[in-house]
């Protein structure tokens, strides 16, 4: 029998100056910590290409961006430095989203739930269709949304982030995401929202490339420390998931 937790994939596209890097899983797109390596990777290297001007940051699948963390690594956990390194693999991505000079474009296709919404938050600019519902749901297994937490709340606001962290068992639609900031524009279906994107991408393309750079680092100004915040906040889950209780809550969930 084949490890869930080693599939999935991350590929980069590069055409007309444009980067598009899909990742995929075939258990909702979750993000186990290799793929999440991957992806942090491939946004890296998109970032230093000097023929890429524009990223579009996309998974694969229809009705699920992202599903965040695997459940199967999350409960083979058995010790703080895995734990920790997991955690990390979701900083890590969103700290590459910060410090990449290109400007990244989100296709939020379908839901988002936990390190998803982290994923989409970390985008400079986030396209979605109508059912791009959100839900962190990290504190309904025993954890809580801390890695992820910095990128969405930056983007949507305390309030609205409590609203997400606490009652954590609730979808928020596509239409409450725009309201809060998280998306930009909201589509019908897939088709529309692509033609949208591309059409972004296309004219960011050929724009000035450094006026975007420091456009970019502008509007990330007070991040700085982001690097050290992270990781003291995947410590913080890397302990908390050892618990008996987080161990528990997973177990329930996986068995519905």
């Amino acid at each position: 029998m084949q490890d869930k937790t080693q599939l999935g994939t991350v590929e980069t596209s590069i055409e007309n100056q444009i980067a598009s890097i899909t990742f995929f899983h075939p258990s909702h797109n979750s993000l186990p910590g290799k793929l999440l390596a991957k992806l942090r990777d491939a946004i890296n290297d998109a970032g230093a290409n000097e023929s890429v001007k524009v990223i579009i940051l996309k998974s694969g699948g229809e009705r699920t961006f992202c599903a965040g963390a695997s459940f199967d690594e999350l409960i083979a956990i058995d010790n703080f430095e895995n734990g920790q390194k997991f955690f990390m693999g979701f900083a890590n991505v969103i700290n590459a989203c910060r410090k990449c000079p290109k400007l990244i474009l989100g296709r939020i296709q379908g839901k988002a739930v936990g390190g998803g919404v982290g994923v989409a938050a970390a985008t400079d600019y986030c396209f979605a269709t109508k059912y791009a519902s959100i839900k962190l749901s990290e504190l309904a297994v025993g954890i809580g949304p801390f890695v992820v937490g910095p990128a969405v709340e930056r983007k949507i606001g305390t309030s609205a982030m409590t609203q997400l962290a606490f009652n954590a068992t609730e979808w928020r639609n596509a239409e409450w995401a725009r309201a809060k900031g998280l998306y930009a524009d909201i589509y019908e279906n897939v088709e529309e929202m692509d033609a949208a994107i591309l059409a972004l991408a296309q004219k960011l393309a050929q724009s000035n490339p450094e006026a975007m750079r420091m456009m970019k680092k502008a509007f990330w100004e007070g991040t700085e420390h982001w690097d050290e915040l992270l990781a003291e906040r995947a410590a913080a889950s890397g302990q908390l998931v050892l618990s008996d209780f987080t161990r528990n809550a997973i177990n329930k969930f996986k068995s519905k």
